[in-house]
């Protein structure tokens, strides 16, 4: 990510924490055009070529929506346990900001409890 000439509007985050799932999201905007991919792996050739795994489209609009505005933005305001992948292939933390700390996993699970407890009191 970030090379000039090639690259340059790609980032790539790693947030590993509570939860040591393996699970991927991929957001394309391409000339206004979202595509977003749910997948069980990072795209390298040892998972490409050497094992089953699986990306797929998200295409339901609705869907997408929520995994945007209840995943995507979230996590890119973790200051946790977030990890940048610059363009020398190292990770780096995000710089400190004057907000205060955000756990993207303790916010997903916060979510879900209140999303419960509505669906509950239905």
């Amino acid at each position: 990510p970030g090379l000039p000439g090639m690259s340059e509007t790609i980032r790539v985050g790693s947030i590993v924490g509570r939860f040591l799932e393996h699970t991927r999201v991929y957001r394309f905007l391409n000339g206004g055009e979202e595509a977003i991919y749910l997948g069980s792996a990072d795209l390298m050739n040892r998972n490409l070529d050497r094992r089953i795994e699986i990306l797929f489209p998200l295409e339901d609009a609705r869907l997408r929506k929520r995994m945007v505005e209840e995943v995507l933005v979230p996590s890119l305001r973790d200051t946790s346990k977030m990890r940048w992948l610059e363009s020398n292939g190292q990770y780096c933390r995000p710089h400190p900001s004057d907000e205060s700390p955000f756990n993207l996993q303790e916010y997903l699970l916060q979510h879900a409890r209140q999303e419960q407890a509505t669906q509950e009191e239905e």
